[in-house]
């Protein structure tokens, strides 16, 4: 018998044998990307034009790669009006183990996470709308601006990237009489998400791990199907994927989790997907399942001593509306969907020792601090659709509220505007954040320390 350190030395030249030997097919890889999901777990997923799986390299070593699932187009859905033909994709994945130092597919370097992040970009809504009577001109890399809003992300050089839902808008067909989205794919196939997605957020999706929240635009009657062949970090289940109407009631909802952050600090992502803005009566059943996702995003919460919440729908923010024919605005607040279920549960809404959510859904970039004890808010959907044009006040009156008993402190605004925003860890509860546009220019700066946060301009002009 060989000895254990001859055996070891065996079996580290075969591994490098056999690294030497392998060369990589000719790349059918349409998208390589790095997700982090419970506990932290590190997730690389592929999605490949090819019908096996191109095997993952992590520190040399070659690992094999698992179908999640197989060569094949999105089914449509019964009952969608729109639903071209789409190209056919396989998607694979293999956990990244933890402390590992290189990670590659295909011949793609990917990005391997940091145990203890401290350069950090939101994003949020960054699909081009093509719906209803609302059509964006997707060719227009001024219109639709979110692959420059990710090349500027990328440039910040994160240790990890947020993006809080709504990746895919390109629901309707292009009007014929609309060049500025000619040409474009639409519908729920991998064509239309890798227009609105994939292909934008190329260099930022190379530049660091990414953890993702789910809109409402990836909900079961929409884009559902996409959310969980090519996005959600869980296992893929078969019934809890959209495919059929019938098993809506498993494949719009998934349970919170936690992504650790270190230092004592946590986030804590949960599924909003399926609520409505006008509110959940007491016999809908969304009610009960979001009191129960309140209940289990305050059981995470117990496990570390800083929680940062994300989410899609914010719970302490404002929107604004302009009557068309007065011209008068009026504000309004949180999710009433959300609020009605949390309150269920506790009237102040949100777990207190939850500091800090991190939201989209309106589109715009926003901050809220609360004299009373709800957490602060910050808003980054302003990343490639439509934005809104409406404004909100440097301040609100008082009583004026987003939430009932959430006494606005201080709010900052940027409405009209494109970009990102950063987070960078100052302390065990304190963070730096900026406001950044399309182009990596700072447009505001805030503090963060606990639940409370300040920017230096209430309203970005």
């Amino acid at each position: 018998m060989f000895p254990s350190s001859r055996l070891a030395a065996l079996a580290a030249a075969s591994i490098l044998a056999g690294c030497a030997a392998y060369t990589p097919a000719p790349s059918h890889t349409e998208s390589a990307f790095v997700l982090i999901g419970e506990n932290g777990q590190a997730i690389a997923r592929v999605i490949t034009a090819a019908q096996a799986c191109p095997p993952l390299q992590v520190d040399g070593h070659l690992m094999p790669m698992r179908v999640r699932v197989p060569y094949s187009s999105i089914p449509a859905r019964a009952g969608q009006v729109h639903t071209p033909p789409s190209s056919a994709v396989l998607t694979c994945e293999a956990p990244i183990p933890a402390g590992s130092f290189t990670a590659q597919v295909d011949g793609k370097r990917l990005p391997v996470p940091k145990a203890e992040p401290h350069r950090i970009v939101v994003i949020g809504d960054t699909g081009c709308r093509l719906k209803g009577k609302d059509f964006q001109d997707c060719n227009d890399p001024k219109s639709f601006p979110f692959s420059t809003v990710a090349a500027s992300a990328a440039a910040f050089k994160p240790d990890l990237v947020i993006h809080v839902g709504d990746y895919h808008y390109r629901e309707d067909p292009c009007p014929s009489d609309r060049p500025g989205c000619a040409g474009s794919p639409y519908g729920y196939g991998f064509d239309a998400w890798a227009a609105d997605f994939f292909t934008p957020a190329r260099t930022l999706l190379a530049a660091a791990p990414w953890v993702v929240a789910r809109g409402n635009h990836e909900n079961c009657t929409r884009a559902g199907q996409g959310w969980w062949r090519y996005l959600d970090p869980r296992p893929f289940e078969t019934g809890r994927d959209c495919d059929k109407p019938e098993n809506d009631a498993t494949g719009d909802y998934s349970d919170p989790y936690a992504v650790p952050l270190g230092g004592g600090a946590q986030l804590i992502v949960f599924d909003t997907a399926n609520t409505n803005w006008k509110g959940l009566p007491k016999t809908d059943v969304r009610r009960a399942r979001y009191a129960d996702t309140y209940r289990k995003v305050e059981a995470l919460a117990k496990v570390a001593q800083y929680n940062i919440g994300v989410d899609h729908h914010p719970l302490f923010a404002f929107g604004a509306n302009r009557d068309a024919q007065t011209g008068e605005i009026t504000l309004f607040g949180g999710d009433k969907g959300l609020l009605d279920a949390f309150g269920d549960v506790d009237p102040g809404y949100f777990p207190r020792s939850v500091s800090m959510l991190l939201s989209g859904h309106v589109h715009l970039w926003e901050q809220t601090s609360f004299s009373t004890p709800h957490p602060t808010q910050f808003v980054a959907g302003f990343s490639g659709t439509a934005e809104d044009i409406v404004p909100l006040p440097a301040s609100v009156a008082p009583g004026q509220t987003p939430a009932p008993g959430a006494i606005v402190e201080t709010m900052s605004s940027w409405i009209d505007g494109f970009g990102f925003m950063t987070m960078e860890r100052t302390g065990p509860d304190a963070w730096r954040v900026l406001v950044m546009d399309r182009d990596g220019k700072q447009r505001n700066s805030c503090t963060v320390k606990g639940r409370k946060s300040q920017c230096e301009v209430a309203q970005v002009k």
